[in-house]
């Protein structure tokens, strides 16, 4: 499945989740990352979370079938060019 995550966490904390989330995903604008994932990474990753999100913080997950049901406009510099490269 594809999945985007955006974010919102304390300023002091915002670096944790981003570390998390790189682990999984490519980080593509500030608090935004996204990616393909397995069923079982995304469990894994929905577990980690839970676990580190705080009251007054969130993350979104959005989920599609595949990047084939995503229709992604970029200007500029593609962040996830880097990404499929490596």
């Amino acid at each position: 499945m594809y999945v985007i995550a955006v974010y919102d966490m304390e300023a002091e904390r915002t670096q944790l989740m981003l570390s998390l989330l790189r682990r999984y995903l490519t980080h593509v604008q500030n608090s935004v990352c996204e990616g393909e994932l397995t069923d079982a990474q995304y469990a894994v990753l929905t577990e980690e979370i839970e676990e580190t999100v705080k009251p007054n913080e969130s993350v979104i997950l959005y989920q599609l079938r595949d990047d084939n049901w995503l229709n992604r406009k970029i200007y500029g510099s593609d962040p996830m060019d880097d990404h499929r490269l490596i």
